[in-house]
């Protein structure tokens, strides 16, 4: 059933996952022929911005889903999914999860769009006709998510999620993990394989440039200046936009949630929606809590993230940094 040629054709799907900062901490191991390992590259891990690994399990359980839809094209299945425990990481590689592989499997229709989908963090023209015709259709077939049309909410929540981009900028180790893992040039010979591209951050050259600065050896100083809020502010990406509450069952395992987070990105996509997740928003304890209170995410439910959604104002990126395929094989 499964062989090297078989995994590497797969694997060319499954990468398009999105993972947290596009660190892309998932690797795989061939077991046999109908078992997979799912593999944590440990060396990928975020203690600053994600210290319960909380983001890195989730974005494990996006790879888990872009491997169902991968392989329900060639008609085969996933049949389960059993988490390891912890013995300990070995040569920088922690086993997450044994994957049985079954045949059966039935070509899922999000699978079409899994190489669409992308992180849009430009601007959004005005919602016309199709464009709300599609936002309906997503809204009624969407689960996990609370829908947030008017403006005042969206305009509140923007400010909301300025606060809680600064918060978190602030901290220096957080900045400096970002910084990290922000490809700012096309010299950086990681341009074109992992991180935050300028090109998918939709920043100019000048932009980009300076970004180095500002949330480098600057920032202290802009923050004494009262300049960094206005410098890291995202307030007017809002504009034109809808919001998407995603939220799921509390206490769920990541790596499931991780799943349905994917398929809703993926369900934007199908509708010709563009979508970014503001992650900040749900990632600060007072954020999430302000917004489940107030937009009505239902009692038993945890804020997952928040996407901002809309009618593009433009191309998406024409670079998709990925890891090579034979790198994630281990």
């Amino acid at each position: 059933m499964l062989d090297r040629a078989l995994l590497e054709e797969l694997l060319a799907e499954v990468r398009l996952a999105p993972s947290v900062h596009n660190i892309q901490p998932t690797r795989w191991r061939l077991v046999n022929e109908d078992t997979l390992l799912l593999v944590e590259a440990t060396m990928r891990r975020l203690p600053a911005a994600d210290p319960s690994g909380h983001d890195v399990r989730l974005s494990h359980g996006a790879a888990i889903e872009g491997l169902s839809l991968a392989l329900g094209r060639r008609g085969l299945r996933i049949a389960e999914v059993e988490p390891v425990g912890e013995p300990g990481a070995s040569g920088g590689l922690q086993p997450v999860a044994r994957i049985a592989i079954a045949a059966g499997g039935q070509a899922d229709g999000l699978a079409d769009f899994v190489s669409a989908r992308a992180s849009w963090r430009g601007g959004f023209r005005p919602f016309d006709q199709p464009g709300e015709a599609a936002l309906s259709m997503f809204s009624a077939l969407a689960g996990d998510v609370q829908l947030v049309r008017d403006t005042d909410s969206i305009d509140a929540i923007a400010r909301l999620a300025d606060e809680a981009g600064l918060h978190f900028l602030c901290d220096d180790a957080h900045r400096a993990e970002l910084l990290h893992w922000m490809r700012l040039s096309r010299s950086d010979p990681s341009y074109e394989r992992d991180g935050l591209s300028a090109e998918a951050m939709a920043m100019s050259g000048v932009v980009a440039f300076g970004t180095r600065f500002v949330l480098g050896p600057l920032f202290p100083l802009l923050r004494r200046l009262g300049l960094a809020a206005t410098l890291a502010s995202e307030r007017g990406k809002f504009a034109n936009s809808a919001l998407a509450l995603f939220h799921r069952p509390e206490g769920e395992d990541p790596l499931v949630t991780g799943r349905a987070f994917y398929r809703a990105w993926l369900a934007m996509t199908a509708q010709g929606l563009a979508a970014c997740p503001v992650s900040v928003l749900a990632d600060r304890p007072a954020s999430n809590r302000q917004l489940i209170e107030r937009h009505g995410v239902p009692k038993g439910r945890r804020l997952v993230n928040v996407f901002r959604l809309g009618l593009a104002a433009g191309a998406p990126a024409a670079v998709r940094a990925r890891l090579p395929v034979a790198e994630l094989i281990v």
